[in-house]
């Protein structure tokens, strides 16, 4: 996500970075393609323009430009602005006396039907009780959608009769209490655009329903379309924030760097991808260290705990400490890794490696290939990887679609996987001093 703006934006502090002492021309060298670059990522004007002074005003001080490392300092600022730019600090729900409700309001098209269902799940995983209400009746293919959507993370979808959303609403939250959900998520209709009777409908069921968070699904992939519809929504129906769809898919950005300055809204949740489970937690700093190339560690470490159990995660460190690790270890470590989303995805937020991989492309397929191996032996094989003699190894070829080359392969790169954690819980990890092992909490 956000490629080109990355890519724009890395480039024009790039000569700063590495250099110590800056001038002022140097400085609005580089504030002229930060504006270009959030220009042509579709960001407000009025946004971008107020966003460079305020960088430029800041890296002109005099602590920046007397100190030994002003290109650092100037990167760090455009961190904290961007940080800024999108809302300090995380928003979260609000949550009242159940059932609390929360309101989806959109345009059509802008993925507000799969959004309630990634919300519910993502809720639920949050350990409360929800429960959907398909309040669309101007699209009837979305109730059925949404009940499919329910069907598949099974999770109650309340379906009324008649024509009219009000009274869906109030039987929906009255169905949903009588259920004992603690979260009601309304999905309400939707036009191809913003339009009298849309405002009057929504007005009518917020009315009715009394939410505790109404929420604007908007899709990033419409640029400075999707603020335009954002204040013609704010004028008519007052929203507490903002759910941006299809960001997996924007390079851009604008909409996710204009919508909080212009509406003063917050962005609390983004799509990331088409996947139910693929709906994160806005997190500003986080965003902003993306989109500077710096990786996003916070967000890795969430993504690990929650892929892997507790007690997974516990034996297969004990075993990896011993130098133990078996092709076992490998497939439990290899579910955990699918479980954290796509490889390339994952492997972007590490600090440095977004960059490379940037022309690389990160085959899947691979890692398939490789599972394949690992099934096709036996558990007595998968445990004691010594047994495994060219005859053995002939079968596994054979039983997985693959050559003893890429058998052999993967046998010996199992072979130094386990040295490595040997020596890392000796403490001894090659390329690294004594001291980060330490601070990482390693003995």
């Amino acid at each position: 996500m956000f490629d080109t703006l990355s890519d724009r934006l890395q480039a024009a502090l790039g000569d700063l970075r590495g250099r110590g002492r800056l001038d002022e021309e140097a400085i609005s060298r580089a504030m002229r393609e930060i504006r270009l670059a959030l220009l042509e990522a579709d960001v407000n004007f009025q946004v971008v323009k107020e966003f460079v002074a305020t960088v430029k005003e800041r890296a002109l001080g005099q602590e920046v430009l007397k100190s030994l490392t002003a290109g650092q300092q100037v990167v760090k600022i455009v961190h904290e602005e961007l940080t800024a730019l999108m809302g300090t600090g995380d928003s979260k729900l609000a949550f009242g006396k159940p059932p609390t409700v929360i309101l989806l309001a959109g345009l059509q098209g802008s993925g507000k039907t799969t959004a309630t269902a990634k919300l519910a799940l993502y809720l639920r995983k949050e350990k409360h009780t929800p429960f959907m209400v398909a309040a669309d009746l101007q699209r009837p293919a979305a109730i059925d959608q949404l009940e499919q959507l329910g069907r598949q993370i099974q999770i109650p979808v309340f379906r009324g009769e008649g024509d009219d959303p009000v009274r869906v609403v109030r039987d929906g939250i009255a169905a949903a209490r009588a259920a004992s959900a603690d979260v009601v998520i309304l999905d309400t209709a939707g036009r191809l655009h913003v339009d009298e009777a849309l405002m009057d409908e929504l007005a009518a069921v917020r009315a009715e329903a009394k939410p505790t968070n109404v929420l604007l699904v908007l899709d990033s992939m419409t640029g400075q379309e999707a603020v335009t519809v954002a204040l013609a929504f704010q004028e008519r129906v007052v929203f507490d924030g903002v759910i941006m769809t299809k960001l997996d898919g924007d390079a851009r950005g604008g909409a996710a760097l204009s919508v909080k300055a212009v509406t003063g809204k917050p962005i609390k949740f983004i799509s990331v991808g088409e996947k139910l489970d693929q709906l994160e937690v806005f997190h500003p700093d986080r965003m902003a260290s993306r989109i500077l190339g710096m990786g996003d560690v916070l967000s890795l470490i969430e993504k690990a705990e929650e892929a892997a159990a507790d007690e997974d995660q516990a034996a297969l460190e004990a075993r990896m400490r011993a130098g133990e690790f078996t092709f076992d270890d490998f497939l439990t470590s290899y579910k955990m890794l699918r479980r954290m989303g796509p490889l390339k995805g994952v492997m972007s937020m590490i600090p440095g490696v977004g960059k490379q991989l940037k022309d690389i492309d990160v085959n899947e397929r691979d890692m398939a290939r490789v599972e394949a191996i690992v099934l096709s032996m036996t558990p007595q094989e998968r445990g004691m990887p010594h047994l495994i003699n060219g005859p053995r190894r002939q079968r596994i070829a054979n039983g997985s679609g693959t050559s003893i080359q890429q058998v052999n392969q993967l046998l010996q790169a199992r072979k130094q996987m386990a040295k490595m954690m040997k020596q890392m819980g000796k403490g001894k990890m090659p390329g690294l001093p004594p001291e980060l092992m330490q601070k990482s909490g390693r003995r």
